[in-house]
C-alpha cells in the first residue's frame, strides 16, 4: 500500500516526458475495462440461465449512469489498445524507443480522430433513446441490482486470502527477494501480454463497432429491430431474444458470433487478469496478502471463462417454431392482466393452460420444450 502510495503521488510531481502519463493512463484504463468485462461476462449469461434478469440487466445500462459509464468505457478501450499496440511495437523493436515520445502523442491524437465521430454516433443512439421518453429505472435499483457482484468479488477475496494464509501456515512465509532474471513462466506472460493484445484488437474493435456504434444498447430492445450481424429481426423487443438470434446466426453450419464472443472473452480476461496481476505485485508487498490477491486473479478469469463459454456453448443451439411461439406470447399477453393461465375447462382450457405456462418459463428453456403449433419449424435466425 505504501508503494501505491508513493507511486500517485510521485505521478501527481511528475513534471517530465509524456511517456509516465501514457504508462498513468494504460494502467487506468486497463483496470476499468476489466472491471466492466467481469459485469458483463456475468450478466450476458443470464440471458441463457436467468433472462428475467438480463432484461433488467440491460434496462440498468440504458440508464443516464451507465450511459456515462459507456462513453467512458468507449474511450478506455480505444486508448488502451492503441497505446497496448505502441508498447508491442516497441517492444518488437528496442531501437525505436527513442521515439516513444513521439508515438505517444501520436496515440492520444489517433484515440481523440476515432473517439470524436464515435461519440457523435452514440449520443444521437442516447438522444433518439430518451427522446421517446423511457421509463428509466431509478438510482436505488441500480446500486441494489449491483449488490450481488460486490457480495461475488468480497466472497472471491475472502476465499482467496483463506487459501493463502493455509498456504502460508503449511508452506512457511518467505521474504520476498530482489527481481533478478525473469522466470520462463514469467517471460511466456510476457509475450502473452503482446500477443494477446494484437489478437484482441479487431475482435474488441468489431464488438465495439457492432454493439455501440452500429446498434447501441438502446437498440437491444427495440422492436422489429434488425440484429447487427445477421438476416434476424427482434420481434419481441426482448434484449434475450436479441442474443439468441445473434449467436443462433450460422454460416455453412458454424456459428460464427458465439466462436467470436467466446474467442474475445478468453483472449481479454486472461489478458486483463494478468495485468491485474502485475499491478498486485507491484504495490502489495505483504505476502499473504499478495499471493491472496493473485489467487483472486486466477479464481476470477477461471470463473469468468467458465460462466462465459458455458452460454455461449449453450445459447441459441436450440431450434423454435416461431409461429408457435408468437402464438404462445399472444396467450401471455392475454393473460397478463389475470396473473393466472385461463379459467376454462375441458380439453381446450387444458391446452390454453399449457401454452400459458410454457410462454412465462425463461427462453431458453421454452426453446427446448415448446410443441410445434405450426407446420413450419424454422432457426432462430432465419
Amino acid at each position: 500500500m505504501t508503494s501505491l502510495v508513493y507511486t500517485l503521488t510521485e505521478t501527481l510531481r511528475y513534471r517530465g516526458a509524456i511517456g509516465q502519463w501514457s504508462w498513468v493512463l494504460h494502467r487506468v484504463t486497463g483496470l476499468g475495462v476489466l472491471f466492466f468485462l467481469v459485469l458483463h461476462a456475468i450478466d450476458t449469461s443470464w440471458a441463457v440461465f436467468y433472462p428475467d434478469k438480463y432484461e433488467e440487466a440491460i434496462k440498468i445500462y440504458q440508464t443516464p449512469l451507465f450511459t456515462i459509464g459507456e462513453f467512458a468505457l468507449v474511450a478506455a478501450v480505444v486508448y488502451h489498445a492503441l497505446n497496448g499496440i505502441r508498447i508491442a511495437i516497441f517492444d518488437y523493436k528496442p531501437a525505436w524507443w527513442r521515439h516513444q515520445q513521439q508515438a505517444a502523442i501520436y496515440v492520444l491524437l489517433i484515440t481523440a480522430l476515432i473517439l470524436i465521430p464515435t461519440f457523435i454516433v452514440m449520443f444521437g443512439h442516447v438522444l433518439r433513446f430518451y427522446n421517446e421518453d423511457p421509463n428509466v429505472l431509478g438510482l436505488d435499483r441500480i446500486l441494489i441490482a449491483q449488490a450481488p457482484f460486490a457480495a461475488g468479488i468480497a466472497g472471491a477475496a475472502l476465499i482467496a486470502l483463506v487459501l493463502s494464509a493455509i498456504y502460508g501456515a503449511l508452506a512457511g512465509e518467505r521474504p520476498l527477494q530482489r527481481r533478478g532474471a525473469p522466470s520462463r513462466v514469467e517471460r511466456f506472460w510476457w509475450s502473452y501480454m503482446r500477443i494477446s493484445g494484437v489478437l484482441i484488437l479487431p475482435l474488441v474493435l468489431g464488438h465495439l463497432a457492432m454493439m455501440h456504434i452500429i446498434q447501441g444498447v438502446f437498440d437491444i430492445t427495440a422492436q422489429n429491430s434488425a440484429v447487427v450481424g445477421t438476416n434476424a429481426l427482434n420481434a419481441s423487443g426482448a434484449a434475450t431474444e436479441f442474443v439468441f438470434d445473434r449467436w443462433s446466426f450460422a454460416i455453412g453450419g458454424v456459428f460464427v458470433w458465439r466462436l467470436y464472443d467466446i474467442a474475445l472473452l478468453a483472449l481479454t480476461v486472461i489478458h486483463g487478469f494478468n495485468g491485474l496481476r502485475y499491478v498486485v505485485t507491484d504495490y502489495v508487498r505483504q505476502p499473504t496478502i499478495r499471493r491472496g490477491l493473485v489467487y483472486l486473479c486466477v479464481i476470477g478469469a477461471a470463473v469468468l471463462i467458465v460462466v462465459g463459454g458455458a452460454a455461449g456453448g449453450a445459447g441459441g443451439q436450440f431450434p423454435v417454431d416461431q409461429g408457435g411461439d408468437r402464438l404462445l406470447r399472444q396467450v401471455a399477453l392475454r393473460d397478463a392482466h389475470a396473473g393466472a393461465p385461463p379459467a376454462s375447462t375441458g380439453r381446450r382450457g387444458a391446452r390454453w393452460a399449457s401454452a400459458w405456462r410454457s410462454c412465462t418459463r425463461p427462453r431458453w428453456i421454452r426453446l427446448r420444450t415448446v410443441p410445434s403449433l405450426m407446420p413450419r419449424v424454422a432457426a432462430i435466425s432465419s
